[in-house]
């Protein structure tokens, strides 16, 4: 709630509910039916009907396996459009752009998607061998070094809701397989403060990514991609340095 924010005359406590759901999905990938009945003081059944109905217009979707309720496709319409309104890309293509000019590669924003990693914008070099736009390209996060920059910003328990399994889709014969693979990758991530993928979702493809550091919360982070033979891994540090300074100014015009 915002803390100027009045309460209204005539508040609607099932509205408010429903609200405060929404909300606590913004905090956590997940949330289980206890956690909601405890999160909103009220019996299971209540927190059910509610999580039903906002099941019912796309706001939620429930996990079979683990029954446990995930954001709906009505939500990320929701957020997207939200996104669109403040121009993200906008505002992103200038600093793109710089990282593009100093690095000499393409560079990419991406965001998070459940398990899954966005690209919303890129900014290509001015020369004849690069690598190519991935502009709205959806991929798995675990094949990307900007969607590791992002998992690595998860709890455990935020991980294992995305990745249940230990065994991993097969992507390229560079990626992970495992899950404890891929935590040992993050726990790597953590310590250097930045992501690498060398050849993990396209051959011949290596990449560095940094995560954005914004204040809502929202997941997102800045590449920089190049032909491998580019980006050996002694180079990868110089390449996290620009990203993270093009991140932080990223950071300041988000706000």
């Amino acid at each position: 709630m915002q803390k100027d924010a009045i309460s209204p005359q005539y508040p609607i406590e099932s509205v408010d509910n429903a609200l405060k759901l929404i909300l606590l999905l913004g905090d956590r990938p997940q949330i289980r039916l206890t956690e909601a009945s405890a999160h909103l003081g009220v019996a299971s059944s209540t927190a059910h009907r509610i999580l039903a109905m906002l099941a019912w217009r796309g706001f939620v979707r429930q996990d079979p396996s683990t029954k446990a309720y995930l954001p709906g496709p009505a939500l990320t319409t929701v957020a997207f459009s939200v996104l669109r309104q403040m121009d993200l890309t906008g505002l992103a293509e200038p600093i793109l752009n710089y990282v593009s000019s100093v690095l000499r590669e393409t560079s990419h924003l991406g965001v998070l998607e459940g398990n899954r990693l966005r690209f919303l914008a890129v900014s290509e070099p001015d020369t004849a061998v690069r690598v190519a736009s991935r502009l709205g390209q959806v991929m798995p996060a675990f094949a990307t070094s900007t969607g590791k920059a992002l998992l690595a910003e998860l709890s455990r328990e935020q991980l294992h809701s995305l990745y249940p399994t230990e065994e991993l889709e097969e992507f390229t014969t560079h990626s992970v397989r495992t899950r404890t693979e891929l935590e040992a990758q993050l726990d790597q991530v953590r310590q250097r403060g930045y992501a690498v993928n060398r050849e993990e979702s396209e051959d011949g493809v290596g990449s560095v990514a940094v995560a954005v550091p914004t204040s809502s919360g929202l997941k997102i982070a800045i590449n920089a991609s190049a032909p491998i033979h580019r980006l050996p891994a002694n180079k990868a540090k110089t390449f996290a340095l620009t990203l993270h300074e093009a991140a932080l100014r990223l950071a300041e015009i988000l706000g």
